[in-house]
């Protein structure tokens, strides 16, 4: 049986610039995790993913590293009920 989840993902830190979103992107394609990842006013980047909890789980421990060239000072993690509203990871504007 498959556990598929939603999570809301909030990254602080020295993340617009060094290349997180396309890296993000990757890293999603990779798992086959579908959403979508933006970079917001305030600095900071904000992703929506679904997927099997387990590819979830291993996006999370990325994104609380980043890219090289990144410094993630936190990140806030928001699980939520799986609602199958994507059918792709992109980059959102």
């Amino acid at each position: 049986m498959s556990a598929k989840k939603r999570v809301k993902l909030l990254i602080s830190g020295r993340v617009q610039g060094v290349g997180f979103r396309f890296n993000t992107k990757r890293k999603a394609k990779k798992l086959r995790v579908k959403g979508w990842v933006k970079n917001l006013d305030n600095g900071k980047m904000k992703a929506v993913v679904e997927g099997e909890e387990k590819d979830l789980e291993k996006l999370i421990e990325w994104v609380k590293k980043g890219p090289f060239t990144a410094k993630v000072t936190d990140t806030d993690i928001e699980f939520e009920d799986y609602k199958g509203e994507f059918n792709k990871f992109k980059i959102e504007r």
